[in-house]
């Protein structure tokens, strides 16, 4: 079977299965199938793919028309246009991530100047597959950059990525819960967090039974370690606002991720506390609530 036709048939399948993208999924699929790019792919339309490859790509279309997400059965995605190897035992990367970080840059550099010339100590709390701790110390090459995660098969993936983008040197990785193995001494200049914040309730309602129940993409094979915020999704949250004032020094920045309906309890947790100021919300493409900033006086 030639590349076109398989390409228009499978479409059709993705479609029917009510996949999004059809298109761009099929050829991100085929692209690593065959070990080419998606120029190459596009101007490959009339090769014809031997029964291995029509083998292989059709076992990997299966697990992808069970709604296996793309990331895992190529094991790879980009962020920040660069390449991250990711399994299922972390969460794929998504744009409100990237949003965190530039955010977080920016803000840096308003209040720095010039931050790649800095020496700037960063806590990246819950790394999962390293794509804050990695982007971080590309973005600013004098920061020292520590990563935790209680997950260490999270943390065997984190160490490949800096590896990968030539960073390892400069990140120590750390298996630990929050802050359990780390100094609560005001150390760190910048913590960043993408805690797990879907409410529990919420990550157990099968697919399509509410609104807001989540894509089986995500409920069926994201690590539910990463996801599971406990209680309206602040559990992790609320255990991370009782020791991040311990770990940052005074003027250090904090910014986290967090759910489209947390902001206002978010802020109250942080307002409640008498170290921060300088508290705000930013909303992210879509206009809904997503990067919470504090800064401890």
């Amino acid at each position: 079977m030639k590349i076109k036709d398989l390409f228009k048939n499978g479409v059709q399948r993705l479609t029917q299965a009510g996949i999004p993208e059809p298109e761009l999924e099929l050829a991100l699929l085929l692209a690593h199938v065959l070990n080419i790019d998606r120029t190459a792919l596009l101007l490959a339309g009339d090769k014809a793919l031997d029964d291995n490859q029509l083998e292989k790509v059709e076992i990997l279309f299966s697990r992808r028309l069970h709604r296996e997400p793309l990331a895992y059965i190529t094991e790879e995605k980009e962020f920040w246009s660069l390449p991250f190897k990711v399994s299922r035992d972390v969460l794929i990367p998504r744009p409100e991530t990237e949003l965190l970080i530039e955010i977080t840059l920016k803000t840096i550099k308003n209040q720095c100047g010039s931050p790649q010339e800095q020496t700037i100590n960063i806590l990246d709390l819950g790394t999962g597959s390293g794509i804050i701790s990695v982007v971080l110390a590309l973005e600013l090459p004098a920061a020292a950059v520590t990563a935790i995660d209680l997950s260490y098969k999270a943390l065997k993936i984190a160490k490949h990525n800096a590896k990968r983008h030539k960073v390892a040197g400069r990140v120590q990785f750390i298996n630990c819960n929050w802050f359990g193995g780390i100094s609560l001494k005001g150390k760190y200049d910048l913590v960043l967090a993408n805690p797990p914040y879907i409410a529990r309730d919420i990550l157990e309602k099968p697919f399509g039974q509410t609104c807001e129940s989540l894509q089986p993409e995500v409920g069926g094979y994201e690590p539910h370690l990463a996801l599971d915020g406990g209680e309206r999704g602040i559990q992790s949250i609320s255990r991370i606002a009782e020791d991040l004032e311990k770990t940052l020094k005074s003027g250090g920045w904090f910014f986290m991720e967090i759910g489209a309906d947390q902001a206002k309890e978010v802020t109250s947790i942080f307002k409640g506390k008498a170290s921060y100021d300088n508290i705000t919300i930013h909303n992210d493409y879509a206009g809904l609530p997503r990067v919470f900033q504090a800064q401890k006086k």
